[in-house]
């Protein structure tokens, strides 16, 4: 978890600067952010936020002026490069207020003020509510929620507004960690104390707390309905309280930051209950779908599945891999859209290549709504619109191919607001500004009155420029030059040299003498240059009136705007996964209102795309029937047991997604929620050891998972002595097979745990094949039916390069427990004999009897085997240790049974 950056608040200075005191008035407004005050061509930091900018973006901390004696830390970064030094600094975790002037001199003049010119905070820049396209990943979203409560009932509601995406859902039936897993907000608005301190501790979202006025459920009903211009919400849905709540403050919130400047939001959307399979944060980690353990986007299935053309494109398929879809009816129309695309693969060839680049139309819209954006976002715009017409033209010119009613949707959609581009296309110059304000963006001949002023303004440089030639033909001097600097505006420029026969001349006056040369002017000159100024405040006082026509004409479509970029990432997405489908033999999957789940030649989608030409992956089944059926799977190491498990749940979440998947064939009943346990690792900053994070991530699966859930689980139990996680793991599958009655893999290392197969009638035994040669072990990676009957932990050892001399004593010592030596108890045996784990001891004791152990008898000698095993840590034991506990245990197992 993150917070905004504080600083201490302003200083306290007994007689500062006039620009100091605006500085600190300024600052005391917004003690919790980093202020960027404006001054000239740099955006600059006094005091301690000078101090925190300087460490985190690694500039020099100078100073200005004094502050009661002492020094004024300042450090400052130019206003043309901020976009860099901010998406540091907001990397970071801090908040920046951009403090800019709002006053221009004849305002001040009018009002007879004095001093510097008024400034104030236009926008706080904080990690959810950013829109430049330098300061997000263009493939991601970037969420800003807000966490709701109104009485018992709490609420999540959260937007991007980089695109306008708004949403909000109820918190009765679906857990907030899950789904701040999905959404991964960038920021979190929260009430003080909202979350409690183990959930912040596993959160990395930035958290920004608020006061209780924000989240008040009838005053976010008023700011829904002013936001939307309507007296009622009832078209938009019903809202619980906590629902309002949550919305209201998630508005309230941009409303602050952006000091009423409100962005683009489409119109606020209910998620029901059950409509996404609900995927818990230890289970995404674990898949890694989205993002890698190492929080990379290479490596994890997005990555190796998406092949979208368009930034647009990428969100959206991040979105339905993070959010698969849990309804049927819904799945089937996405993957309606694809099979047209595999069926039609020449069409889908040439409308990616047209669509390959397109501009992100979400972005630019948002930026021109709130007033941020350029003439690069209406180029957007029209190129975006002029690129979506030519492929609905492109795709009606194939008269065979009729499109399914679903794609002809989209079109129609695409080519609503088709009509803008031809108003903005022709306004626009070829080579654009960033910012409207450098002029120069509209092209020459749309506007007569612009074309007149420019030709006023070029006619007047063109005039200075003769003026030029006639000084130096009068004057005899062929060096007199015009220039033009800051300070002097046009003026002559000639040599010391010369500067004598200039100061005889009438018409030229005296400005200024540097060691070089000398400077006149003339009022031949001054005329000009008033004229040439003023043309050119003209010319771009008439652009700003154009790029403003154009910008309202461009939001007046906004609605349709969204609609068609909405649908340009529909088509973008689908085109992918046909594309996919085709170039990596992806089929698509059968999705059925069940609990079937049946693969047939599955493959691990990410492992498959990173490997080297000519190589090919072993497919292999999975059937887990309709009867929610557990597959126990056996195996040495790195024989794929976890490749298997993970391969499944990925085939299951991009099916559900609407994708076509890596198989032959695939069978799959609606999954509600997915659960993966597939390794683990100490949480130090919740102080949990791996088995404790174990546990936890294993009592969440026991807890929530239903007949129509997913597990797979690898290597239950095995963070502890091996007893106790034989028996976790025994009970664990009891409870799975009884209770839970969920389509389950689970891979053990626990060989006795398949003589469950005997009593649990839903429970299969699967391994993996594995050949013997000349003494070494080749993996086959192939799921066969049985259990695996050794574990060649010793042959994975050699692998691994463990000395020669180890792995021989190891060999040895193998063999001679396997023969029974050493004293070893026959675990195998023990277990075998064991009645169902009932978490009773006295299963235990009677278990142990019929293996000839006499746990409960009275004599001294089976009290003293009690008393020794409970008081032994297998973790703390040296090897020596050990083995003399071996010798130890088997003299008192003797005496047992003796007695």
């Amino acid at each position: 978890m993150t917070q905004p950056a504080s600083t201490s608040g302003t200083a306290k200075i007994k007689s500062p600067t006039p620009m100091i005191a605006q500085y600190l008035q300024v600052k005391e407004s917004h003690p919790d952010s980093l202020l960027f005050y404006r001054m000239g061509d740099f955006y600059e930091m006094f005091f301690e936020d000078a101090e925190i900018g300087a460490s985190a973006l690694g500039i020099t901390l100078t100073k200005r002026g004094k502050s009661d004696g002492d020094d004024i830390p300042m450090c400052g970064v130019p206003v043309h490069s901020v976009d860099g030094y901010l998406s540091r600094l907001i990397s970071a975790g801090h908040r920046v207020a951009i403090c800019e002037q709002v006053e221009d001199p004849a305002e001040q003049k009018k009002r007879g003020g004095k001093g510097p010119l008024r400034r104030d905070v236009v926008r706080i820049l904080t990690p959810g509510t950013l829109t430049e396209d330098d300061l997000l990943p263009p493939r991601s979203h970037n969420y800003l929620a807000a966490l709701g409560q109104s009485g018992d009932g709490m609420a999540l509601a959260w937007a991007d507004m980089s695109t306008g995406d708004f949403a909000v859902q109820d918190l009765a039936s679906v857990r907030l960690d899950s789904l701040l897993a999905m959404l991964a907000p960038a920021e979190l608005v929260c009430l003080p104390d909202a979350l409690s301190p183990e959930m912040l501790q596993g959160l990395t979202t930035c958290i920004s707390e608020q006061a209780p006025s924000l989240f008040d459920s009838s005053a976010g009903q008023r700011a829904l309905c002013g936001y939307y211009g309507v007296t009622s919400l009832d078209g938009f849905g019903q809202f619980t309280r906590p629902m309002l709540s949550a919305a209201g403050a998630l508005l309230g919130y941009i409303e602050l930051t952006q000091k009423g400047n409100m962005p683009r939001l489409r119109p606020l959307s209910q998620i029901g209950d059950g409509g996404y399979m609900e995927i818990d944060q230890a289970t995404r980690r674990s898949l890694e779908i989205t993002r890698t353990l190492g929080g990379e986007t290479k490596g994890s299935l997005l990555s190796a599945i998406d092949m979208t053309v368009t930034a647009a494109g990428g969100r959206l398929l991040a979105a339905r891999l993070g959010a698969p879809l849990a309804g049927c009816d819904a799945i089937q129309a996405r993957l309606d859209l694809v099979a047209w695309f595999v069926d039609h693969q020449d069409l889908c060839v040439d409308l990616r290549g047209l669509q390959k680049g397109l501009p992100d139309m979400d972005r630019a819209l948002s930026r021109l709504g709130m007033g941020h954006g350029g003439p690069r976002d209406l180029d957007a715009l029209a190129r975006s619109l002029t690129v979506a017409a030519e492929m609905v033209a492109l795709a009606a010119s194939r008269t065979s191919l009729a499109p399914p009613a679903n794609l002809d949707g989209l079109y129609k959609t695409v080519m609503a607001p088709a009509g803008l581009a031809s108003d903005l296309t022709p306004a626009l110059a070829d080579e654009l500004p960033l910012l409207a304000r450098d002029g120069g963006f509209v092209r020459h001949g749309f506007d007569p009155a612009l074309d007149e002023l420019r030709a006023l303004r070029d006619e007047s440089r063109r005039l200075i420029a003769a003026l030029q030639q006639d000084y130096v033909t009068s004057t005899g001097i062929a060096s007199l030059k015009v220039k033009h600097n800051n300070v002097l505006g046009y003026h002559v420029d000639v040599r010391s040299a010369h500067a004598e026969k200039l100061m005889q001349d009438e018409r030229f006056i005296h400005r200024q003498t540097t060691a070089q040369t000398v400077r006149f002017t003339t009022t031949d000159l001054a005329q000009l240059e008033r004229d040439l100024s003023t043309a050119a405040d003209r010319a771009l006082a008439r652009e700003l009136e154009i790029f403003d026509r154009l910008r309202e004409l461009a939001l007046s479509s906004s609605d349709s705007l969204s609609a068609a970029a909405r649908a340009l990432a529909e088509i973008d997405v689908a085109m992918a996964s046909a594309q996919l489908a085709c170039k990596r033999h992806y089929c698509r999957p059968d999705i059925r209102d069940d609990i079937s789940f049946e693969i047939i030649k599955g493959r691990h989608a990410v492992i498959e795309s990173l490997m080297p030409a000519g190589e090919t992956f072993i497919p292999n089944d999975c059937g887990l029937g309709d009867s929610g059926d557990i597959w126990l799977v056996t195996g040495p190491n790195m024989a794929g047991k976890s490749t298997f498990l993970r391969q499944n749940a990925h085939i299951a979440i991009m099916a559900q997604a609407g994708l076509y998947v890596p198989a032959e064939q695939a069978c799959i009943g609606v999954i509600d929620r997915i659960f993966s346990r597939v390794g683990a690792a100490d949480d130090l900053a919740r102080g949990r050891s791996t088995f404790m994070v174990e546990m936890v991530e294993t009592a969440a699966i026991l807890n929530r998972a239903t007949d129509r859930s997913f597990v797979i689980l690898d290597e239950i139990g095995r963070g502890t002595a091996t007893y106790d996680g034989l028996a976790i793991a025994w009970a664990t599958l009891e409870h799975l097979h009884q209770q839970n009655r969920c389509r389950t893999l689970f891979a053990t290392h626990y060989h006795e745990l398949t003589n469950l197969r005997h009593a649990l009638d839903r429970l299969s035994c699967h391994s993996m094949k594995v050949r013997e040669w000349d003494g070494e072990i080749i993996f086959l990676h192939q799921v066969i039916d049985g259990a695996a009957d050794r574990s060649y932990g010793v042959h994975v050892a050699r692998l691994a390069g463990l000395p020669a001399a180890v792995i021989g004593r190891a060999q040895a010592l193998l063999s001679e427990m396997e023969a029974g030596g050493h004293g070893v108890i026959d675990a195998g045996k023990l277990v075998e004999d064991l009645p169902l784990f009932d978490h009773d001891f006295s299963a235990v004791e009677a278990g142990a009897e019929s293996a000839g152990l006499n746990l409960g008898s009275a004599s001294a000698s089976a009290e003293a085997l009690r008393s020794r095993l409970e008081s032994i840590n297998p973790d703390l034991l040296a090897p020596r240790e050990a083995l003399d506990l071996v010798y130890e245990l088997r003299d008192l197992i003797s005496d047992a049974r003796d007695g």
